[in-house]
């Protein structure tokens, strides 16, 4: 019989799964020895889902038996083990940057990631209907894929914004292609948090989905060789072997520049309105500290915030979650001083997000496996 020390670390996710994919390229890179398995496992229900309150993944379970949530965890519980690569740049411009990347990818990309998808099931309904079958009981696939597309107008889907977010996404691309074109990763030679942040939607959805995947090969080689790059156990750069280490100096290319105000043009005005709303409603629920920030563990959504898209009035689903990334960018904004701060200010202002570094009460933290209100 094996004993528990000689498990494997065990990776509870799925292929098509948005915040699976960090994870597990992270692991991968890293040489961790896992085994990926879905949801569907009896011991996911059985022992995972009784200690983290909700079915939700990725999920980690290490060999002693500890239970690590959310692919952003699973990077630092890694990294405080001791990475072999870690994800941490080494200078505070471009962690900075690597955090407001992270950001993007869990946040910024979803409007674009889930319109791919589910706009076009039609097209690609094949695909689809095999991948969340393998993920779902016998039968229950479709009730998911129909759950998922209920999503589509509190993400901002919607027939007057689709132009929007099909144009938006190709200049995205655009940009992103040009400084892929140079480095083989966001910040030179290795993959950084911002890598795996932007990896969530450029794979499992984009990258993927047959349709966004058409559109990335033909308009974005760059983009998707950089994708193959982060599923690989190394690094992957027999065709730009020079790249080595992070970017000198704490040198930011004007590529990356150009890159973040792309971001600030797809989600910056949804990001003011977002975290002023959070804020509005922390203060009328004055809530104790450890309170959960939902009356369930599963509910992702407090309520409807006014925004607006591109020039276009918009209406947006608000998620608590959405605090707790930008308080790990924000933490990271607030470590620069001098200069570096100026700069930080300067880049954020122009690109409008300029929301990011205001200050505000409402503050999110885990606990539990469950995001709380916390209080200092």
């Amino acid at each position: 019989m094996v004993g528990p020390m000689t498990r494997p670390h065990i990776l509870y996710g799925l292929p098509h799964s948005l915040y699976t994919g960090p994870a597990r390229a992270y692991l991968r890179k890293q040489g961790l020895a896992f085994v990926e398995r879905s949801p569907r496992d009896p011991e996911f229900a059985g022992q995972v889902m009784p200690a983290i309150g909700r079915s939700i993944i990725p999920v980690l379970t290490t060999p002693s038996g500890e239970i690590i949530q959310d692919s952003i965890d699973i990077i630092d519980h890694v990294e405080r083990a001791g990475a072999r690569l870690s994800a941490y740049p080494d200078t505070p411009r471009q962690t900075f940057l690597a955090h407001l990347f992270q950001l993007f990818g869990s946040q910024g990309l979803l409007r674009a990631a889930m319109h791919y998808r589910w706009t076009y099931y039609d097209q690609q309904a094949a695909f689809l209907d095999h991948a969340f079958a393998a993920g779902a009981p016998a039968g229950a696939a479709q009730n998911v894929m129909r759950r998922m597309q209920s999503y589509l107008p509190g993400l901002g889907v919607r027939d007057e914004t689709i132009p929007l977010i099909e144009r938006g996404y190709g200049d995205l691309l655009a940009a992103l292609d040009a400084h892929l074109s140079v480095h083989p990763y966001l910040l030179g030679g290795r993959p950084s948090l911002g890598d795996y942040g932007l990896f969530g939607p450029l794979f499992a959805h984009l990258g993927r989905d047959p349709v966004p995947s058409d559109i990335m090969k033909r308009q974005a080689p760059a983009v998707f060789r950089w994708i193959e790059r982060l599923h690989a156990p190394d690094l992957d750069i027999p065709d730009m072997p020079d790249a080595n280490g992070w970017i000198a100096q704490d040198g930011v290319p004007a590529t990356l520049e150009a890159l973040v105000a792309e971001m600030g043009a797809e989600m910056g005005a949804e990001l003011a309105d977002k975290l002023a709303w959070l804020e509005d409603h922390f203060n009328q629920l004055a809530p104790a500290d450890g309170e959960p920030v939902s009356a369930k563990p599963h509910q992702r959504t407090l309520g409807v915030a006014p925004s607006r898209y591109r020039g276009v009035p918009d209406q947006v689903g608000v998620q608590p979650y959405l605090l707790y990334m930008v308080q790990r960018t924000e933490a990271a904004l607030n470590a620069l001083a001098g200069a570096d701060r100026a700069w930080a200010d300067g880049l954020l202002a122009s690109s409008g997000l300029g929301a990011l570094g205001q200050p505000r009460q409402a503050r999110v933290e885990r606990r539990h496996h469950i995001e709380v209100w916390a209080r200092p």
